[in-house]
């Protein structure tokens, strides 16, 4: 059943609040907050752009802010699991894509390609008290902007340091307590800490015994015990 229009003002006004406070975590550099209230978001982007067509006269969007987040920070965290969850958003919700001028299915599977590489120079890190940015290459393979890209992005959101030498920089983790974060059981909700780059893979829950893709808490909950 179509939605009336009050409905759809109100799925416009729900995703603009989210929008605002999106933003406002990412100026506190609450990332994984950040990422959970676009992923909230998307739960009025279909009505949003409804209401924006028919009674705001906006015809075309290049794309949407807040899956524009998750899809560019969501792989820096390793959260596999709002990536497979916008997935399936996108899958089921197909006027969202058509109704954007990018190809939001093709930048997801960027995004999750994007995150594997950042796993692999994350481990590097791990293993290594530092390594020289403009070696990422010929250690790593691929392509040194992408490299680059990466541990810029890292450096602004406070993850690693990037030391200046000749031209260049050796880059650290800050500290080894940032490879640590807490995740969460979706079949009992029992939460534990691990390294990053574990929530990549699938766990069995020590208390329930399901195996499973933790998922990441948000930065409000990090320091739980």
């Amino acid at each position: 059943m179509a939605k009336t229009k009050a409905e759809l003002q109100s799925d416009a006004t729900q995703y603009r609040e989210a929008l605002s406070a999106m933003r406002q975590a990412h100026r506190e550099s609450r990332f994984l907050d950040a990422i959970n209230i676009a992923m909230h978001a998307c739960d009025y982007v279909d009505g949003m752009m409804q209401f924006e067509r028919r009674f705001e006269e906006r015809s075309e969007r290049r794309s949407v802010e807040t899956i524009d987040y998750v899809l560019q920070y969501a792989p820096l965290v390793f959260d596999r699991t709002n990536l497979e969850a916008l997935g399936v958003i996108l899958k089921s919700q197909k006027r969202i894509d058509k109704n954007t001028t990018a190809d939001l299915a093709e930048n997801l599977k960027r995004a999750n390609e994007l995150m594997w590489d950042a796993h692999r120079l994350w481990t590097v890190l791990e293993q290594a008290a530092d390594t020289p940015q403009d070696k990422l290459r010929a250690n790593l393979g691929g392509d040194q902007d992408s490299w680059r890209g990466i541990a810029e992005s890292w450096d602004r959101m406070g993850l690693i340091e990037r030391t200046p030498v000749r031209g260049s920089y050796r880059i650290s983790l800050v500290t080894r307590i940032t490879t640590e974060i807490r995740g969460k059981c979706p079949a009992c909700g029992a939460t534990g800490k691990a390294a990053m780059g574990r929530f990549l893979e699938e766990i069995t829950c020590p208390k329930c015994k399901a195996t499973s893709v933790f998922v990441i808490l948000p930065a409000a909950d990090q320091s739980a015990k």
